[in-house]
């Protein structure tokens, strides 16, 4: 291991940006996108974690909960190489902050390479739901993991990096495997969440919020999109 790299895996992969003033009830946090291959340091000025900063934002707002926990999965690199390096990164932020604020329930929140690993991480007995935005979902991914798990899928249907169709073969394989899984199309949304970034923000708020407030039961939004074949837009 290269000094570069003895750095990159000497970091915390947490990073909390909001802690509630009393003990946390709940947590959500976001996992930025990357690339397929790269082994250069993640850093959190680059383009892929400085889009995830209005999410969380949108996030915070959504909700009048506050014993609600935010935080921010710090990936090591910027790819997803042949090794997941960013599940399992987000497999050690779950590790911290169980020791940090002790079992939560936690909603990851990821965009592209971040969807595909906060779905992948949802192995982890303490996530209850993934919202991914825009995910690289290849054929193949594994699904059986997520029975029981709330999954709800926003993608652009103008994004020409990961295919919303994808997205939607995936969503109905997790729903036979008896994950709680929706599709939300944003309408004119590229995969980069700048075209139409309102309605990314607003669609990506409304679903953390009713997960927040609605625990197992989805309802409006979310519940609408889980309980069809069809892909609710946005």
């Amino acid at each position: 291991m290269g000094e570069r790299e003895a750095v990159a895996a000497a970091r915390t992969a947490l990073t909390v940006r909001r802690r509630p003033p009393a003990s946390a009830g709940a947590a959500v946090l976001v996992l930025h996108g990357g690339r397929e291959h790269g082994r250069e340091p993640a850093r959190s000025w680059h383009p892929a974690a400085l889009r995830m900063r209005p999410v969380l934002r949108a996030a915070l707002a959504a909700t009048d909960r506050r014993d609600v926990l935010l935080g921010e999965v710090r990936f090591r690199y910027r790819g997803w190489n042949a090794t997941a390096d960013p599940v399992a990164d987000t497999v050690r932020a779950l590790d911290e902050l169980r020791a940090l604020a002790g079992e939560l329930p936690v909603i990851l929140v990821g965009h592209s390479m971040g969807g595909r690993a906060a779905l992948r991480a949802a192995a982890d007995p303490s996530v209850r739901a993934v919202v991914a935005l825009a995910p690289w979902c290849p054929p193949g991914e594994p699904v059986d993991h997520l029975r029981g798990t709330r999954v709800v899928v926003l993608h652009g249907d103008r994004d020409r990096v990961t295919d919303p169709g994808e997205s939607a073969r995936y969503v109905r394989r997790a729903r036979r495997a008896q994950a709680r899984a929706g599709l939300v199309l944003v309408r004119g949304g590229d995969h980069a969440m700048l075209r139409r970034g309102g309605d990314w923000h607003r669609a990506t708020a409304s679903v953390v919020a009713q997960l927040l407030r609605f625990g197992p039961t989805l309802t409006g939004l979310a519940g609408e999109a889980c309980a069809s074949e069809d892909p609710l837009r946005w």
